[in-house]
This record gives structure tokens, C-alpha cells and sequence, in this order.
């Protein structure tokens, strides 16, 4: 109940958020600063460019580029658990687990000493350097400077693939026997067959190109909008994207953050009462047959008390803002609140007089 209520509140505020940025801004040239514009909301489009190339010290690679994701692998034994748990004639449960394992590509090392069966599973080396992520400290976007903490949200990295070039620039301390494979650094015997403790090196980057900006203008670059409606607003979009297509793209980007975190609500909410109600299915759970009937009643019994929930907590939320969706959300709940009544008394046994 607090998540899906927290949920309304944060998709109310940017709701309003949205709309009073859409009304305010002002769309201005990247060629020129214009101080009249200070602390206004603006949308800007331009050429995003740094001063030079993204250099990564550890292995000697070198980018024109607004950020460089390293990304570093190492070959090891992972473990999987999978548990069954199934009823007992005569009332009860009993959990099988069962362990597997498998040879992966993974971000850290893993410790076999952890695992339910170490032997024949032993993990071996470490990292090197590790993943990182590197931002180009000064970018530019037409006139105007970018903040460090708006090139971290430029863009979507895309792999860089590496050549012999790269290859011929590492470091003494890590060239011999590294190998170039499917454009990255691989650190081992055969890359077509790894071995425990190999390492992988792979590169992403956000190329220079048009970026669009929604911030506001604080002298010669940007910063957070401050809304009067509670939320700040700092977007940034790759190509010639327009503000209204912007916002566009923010309210749809609210609507399904939004409609996830009621689903996840909704579900935790059914599974809470499908808990609360287990002891019912538990004691009749003595004959299997009648332990599932009761628990596929105690489940539609706890999914429809999730629903009428879900809609009073939406539409408590909603009903200032949107009184017809509020509404129209109320009275869905009562109806739901009819439907769980309906079949918490068709589950009570009937009397027969004899």
C-alpha cells in the first residue's frame, strides 16, 4: 500500500511537473548565449563536441568520444540454485533443492570456496584494472558549456570495436600474449576456448554528435529546471529532437515507470494476503485434493482484495487532479469490494437441515 501510494504521488508530481515545463519553455540558439534567458527553462539543439580524445591510461586506448564505458570479463565456474517444493500426503511440504554449474563470463570473480559442491568447480584469477566508466571533462554544445553531470546522461554507448592498432599501444606490462578477439582484449591461451581466469576487455562509447537539451540556462551552461510543481527537469535527447517531442517522451517514460510500480504493488499486495490466508490451505492440505480447492479460493480471494485496494490507493491519488479518473477508479473499487464478498461467502460450506 505505501509503494503503490508513494508511486501516485511521484507520477502526480511529475504529471504537473511536465505540463508547467511544456508552458514555460523557450527554445534558443546554440550559436549564441543569450543572458536574457537566465534561469529560464530552455530547449537547445547543437553539436555536442569535446575538447579531445577519451584516453584510458591502463591499456593505452585512445577516443574521440563524450564517454568511454570500459568493461572488463573474467571466465569463471558460476553456481545456479533451483528449488521445488512439493506437498506431502498426510499435510506438510518438502523443498528439493537441487545445484548446477557452468563455465561464464562474469563482471567479478566468483568464490568457489562458497559454492555447495567446490570440488571440480575451483575459481582462479582476478580483474585487472576493473569496468569504468570515463566522461570527457570539457564538452561543448554550440556556445554553451555542458556540466560533468549532464555528459553523464548524453547518449547510449555503443560498442567500439578494437584493432591491432589499439593492440600495438598496450602497455609492455600487458601486450605479451594478448590477443585481439571479436574487438576486444582477450588475456588468455586460446580466446575460441577460455579457461578459469581469463580476461575480457571491451569498449563502449558515445560518439560527438547533435544532442537536444531541456535544462535551464545558468550563464554560459545548464542546470536542473526547478518546477514549481515539486520535480526538476534536465533532459537530454540524441539528434534533433523537438520540446514538445520531448515532453512527449517524458510523460510516456512517467506513464510506464508508473504502470510498473502499480503492477509490482498489486502483486505484492495479492501475495501478501495469499500469506496471511495460507493457514487455511495448510490445514486442508491434510487431503491434497481439498488443500488445492481451498487454495485456489484463498488465492482469487487475495487477488481481488489486491484489486479493490490497488483502485482506492490510485484513485485517492488521482481524484484532485483527475476528478473523473478518480472517480471512475472508485467505483471500480466498490465493485471489486462486491466481487470479493461474493466469493468469500460462495467459499463458506453450506448447512444442510436434515
Amino acid at each position: 500500500m505505501i509503494v503503490l501510494w508513494l508511486n501516485e504521488g511521484r507520477a502526480v508530481t511529475t504529471t504537473y511537473s511536465l505540463k508547467e515545463g511544456a508552458a514555460a519553455v523557450v527554445d534558443v540558439s546554440a550559436d549564441r548565449v543569450d543572458p536574457a534567458n537566465d534561469k529560464k527553462l530552455v530547449h537547445v539543439t547543437g553539436e555536442a563536441k569535446a575538447e579531445g580524445p577519451l584516453v584510458d591510461t591502463v591499456y593505452g586506448v585512445s577516443v574521440p568520444a563524450l564517454r568511454l564505458v570500459r568493461t572488463e570479463m573474467i571466465y569463471q565456474w558460476v553456481e545456479s540454485e533451483k528449488s521445488e517444493t512439493k506437498q506431502k500426503v498426510g499435510g506438510g511440504t518438502e523443498t528439493i533443492v537441487t545445484y548446477t554449474y557452468e563455465k561464464k563470463w562474469v563482471d567479478e570473480p566468483v568464490k568457489s570456496s562458497e559454492f555447495k559442491t567446490p570440488a571440480g568447480h575451483a575459481n582462479e584469477g582476478k580483474l585487472i584494472a576493473g569496468t569504468k566508466l570515463l566522461n570527457a571533462e570539457k564538452v561543448t554544445l554550440g556556445a554553451f558549456s555542458v556540466p560533468e553531470n549532464f555528459v553523464k546522461q548524453m547518449g547510449s554507448p555503443i560498442k567500439s570495436a578494437l584493432t591491432d592498432g589499439d593492440l600495438a599501444r598496450l602497455p609492455a606490462d600487458h601486450r605479451e600474449g594478448t590477443k585481439i578477439e571479436d574487438g576486444a582484449f582477450f588475456f588468455g591461451a586460446n580466446p575460441k576456448e577460455p579457461k578459469i581466469g581469463d580476461v575480457r576487455v571491451s569498449y563502449e562509447v558515445v560518439q560527438p554528435g547533435v544532442f537536444s537539451v531541456l535544462a535551464a540556462q545558468n550563464g554560459q551552461t545548464f542546470e536542473p529546471y526547478q518546477t514549481n510543481a515539486g520535480d526538476t527537469i534536465d533532459i537530454i535527447q540524441e539528434g534533433a529532437v523537438s520540446a514538445p517531442a520531448m515532453f512527449k517522451s517524458a510523460a510516456r517514460e512517467n506513464s510506464l515507470i508508473t504502470w510498473l510500480v502499480r503492477l509490482l504493488g498489486f502483486l505484492f499486495m495479492a501475495f501478501g494476503f495469499m500469506a496471511l490466508l495460507r493457514p487455511l490451505s495448510v490445514v486442508g492440505s491434510v487431503l491434497p485434493v481439498v488443500g488445492n480447492i481451498i487454495g485456489v479460493g484463498t488465492g482469487m480471494i487475495s487477488f481481488a482484495l489486491a484489486a479493490t485496494l490497488s483502485f482506492v490507493i490510485i484513485a485517492l491519488a488521482w481524484i484532485v487532479v483527475r476528478p473523473l479518473l478518480g472517480v471512475a477508479l472508485l467505483v471500480l473499487a466498490i465493485g471489486g469490494l462486491i466481487y470479493t464478498r461474493r466469493l468469500a461467502a460462495g467459499s463458506r460450506p453450506k448447512r444442510v437441515l436434515v
